[in-house]
């Protein structure tokens, strides 16, 4: 915790892995902003990577944010900063004892530290809410442990990797305030789409992250470099009308444009309805057919 300065003033601290930064997530923040005051300082710790990839890697789930924009999104819910923590087995056999003296004490001179109200830390998990209370007696710290109103089924990323991988980016955008998106640099593909008519910018689906269900969905494109926004049609899988395709990958096609060079451009790719799954089509004519009829569905949506 090299990075943490050293005249660091007293904070107020949440904790938790925050992938997605879902309505929960934001409720303990905007609450930790309260505590802290307009002069205060909150400090967000989050994890990386995800202690079930250490733990348990065979189960780790699918991460709805890297950290870098968990990290952007933490601040714009009222983080001032972000601590995250190089998750490993070391940092996992911490008692939460440790934890607590040495995180929130002497490297973050916690004063308040707000959580969820189900929130567990330190070696197995023994830690929990009371513990954080009993220790702020002796610590000098005050905690809040948050029952999320939303209900632990909406406001849990779990709920929004169930909704991607049922293809109801609706449903996930709901439970995160914000439509779901994927972000990315455009790679150079095979060309196809602009041999039909429809050029694509094509991101690669990372290996570990969440992504919808394979399908065709409404959405829109933001180059992370000028800010501009795009209405979208956008396609998710392996394009199985083509044989030999394995990767899957997100294909945007920005509506009504064939001008646009975006090779090595950073973007952001958001989901606002699904259109249909993804089908195999017996022959190009009927696939163009189709995609034409998904541009017209994306237009209208979108409009």
């Amino acid at each position: 915790m090299d990075e943490v300065p050293s005249d660091l003033d007293r904070t107020v601290v949440t904790i938790g892995n925050f992938d997605g930064v879902h309505r929960g997530h934001q409720h303990v923040v905007r609450r930790s902003r309260e505590v802290a005051g307009s002069d205060g300082t909150v400090v967000a710790v989050t994890f990386d990577p995800h202690p079930m990839a250490v733990l348990r890697p065979e189960h780790a789930p699918s991460m709805l944010t890297g950290v870098d924009v968990r990290s952007e999104l933490l601040g714009r819910a009222g983080a001032d900063a972000v601590l995250v923590l190089p998750f490993d087995k070391a940092m996992a056999g911490w008692t939460p004892e440790e934890f607590i003296q040495w995180v929130l004490v002497d490297a973050l001179h916690a004063r308040a530290v707000v959580v969820g109200a189900n929130f567990r830390f330190g070696n197995k998990a023994a830690g929990e809410v009371s513990t954080l209370r009993e220790a702020g007696e002796r610590l000098d710290f005050v905690v809040d442990g948050l029952a999320l109103d939303g209900g632990p089924q909406v406001w849990s990323s779990t709920y929004v990797r169930t909704c991607l991988a049922a293809g109801d980016v609706s449903g996930a955008a709901e439970a995160l305030g914000r439509p779901f998106s994927v972000r990315g640099v455009v790679v150079e593909g095979d060309r196809r789409g602009r041999d039909l008519g429809f050029p694509t910018a094509n991101v690669p689906a990372a290996r570990g992250a969440a992504t919808p269900a394979d399908g065709v969905y409404a959405g829109r494109l933001r180059r992370c470099d000028t800010g501009e926004t795009f209405p979208a049609a956008i396609s998710v899988g392996t394009n199985p009308t083509f044989s030999g395709e394995r990767e899957r990958r997100v294909e945007s096609y920005v509506l009504d444009r064939t001008d646009l060079e975006l090779y090595g451009v950073e973007v952001e790719v958001s989901f606002v309805e699904r259109l249909r799954s993804m089908v195999r089509f017996d022959g190009v004519d009927a696939l163009v057919a189709t995609m034409h009829d998904d541009v017209s569905r994306a237009r209208a949506l979108l409009a």
